[in-house]
């Protein structure tokens, strides 16, 4: 039994996404960030956190790793030219949608408001624009990241897609909008997000 520390709002919708893509048993503590619920575990106070027999994971892309490699889902094994491909494609969301929304966010709302420099916003639009060209250059002809073979990186693309549509970032193309709404329209994905 796994238990998973923070609120549906954050990067822990992606760690419950994955637990109930795999089926796996697991509780709910909705938290959030910095709150002793989650100091308790981990105290720099980021989530999700998740607590394996005792032990705290923290960062969501470590533990869809791990839950993934454990599980043998949702991946390919550690070691192989398609895991290296995958991880590939899970660097590129990380490095060209995730930074730049959390970079946005930062200078909206989680930096103290002296630091904020909002301008900023504009300049990463345009990047996040551009990402989204690339990501769709990468897609290729296969429904997934990886042809037909569903991995982490898709439920991140996807997680970022949400983000930035909330955020009033630029839309995706319509093949983007397409593969985006395929994944966050599964059964696993909405449990996950009604939590």
């Amino acid at each position: 039994m796994y238990t998973v520390i923070g609120n549906t709002r954050t990067r822990t919708l992606r760690v419950l996404w994955l637990l109930e893509e795999i089926g796996q048993p697991y509780t709910h503590h909705s938290a959030p960030p910095r709150s002793k619920d989650v100091t308790t575990h981990y105290p720099a106070g980021k989530i999700p956190v998740l607590l394996v027999d005792d032990t705290p994971l923290t960062d969501s892309v470590a533990i869809m790793t791990y839950l993934s490699d454990k599980q043998g889902e949702f991946t390919f094994p550690a070691g192989s030219l398609d895991r290296a491909r995958q991880d590939g494609h899970t660097q590129f969301v990380l490095d060209e949608m995730d930074a730049i929304l959390w970079t946005a966010a930062r200078h909206s709302f989680i930096l103290p408001e002296e630091h904020r420099v909002p301008a900023v916003k504009d300049s990463l639009k345009w990047e996040y624009q551009r990402s989204l060209e690339r990501l769709e250059h990468r897609l290729g002809d296969g429904p997934y990241l990886m042809g037909e073979t569903m991995t982490v990186p898709d439920m991140l693309a996807a997680h970022c897609s949400r983000w930035a549509a909330n955020a009033s970032f630029p839309d995706p193309s319509a093949r983007l909008a397409a593969y985006f709404e395929r994944l966050l329209n599964r059964e696993a994905f909405q449990r996950a997000a009604d939590l």
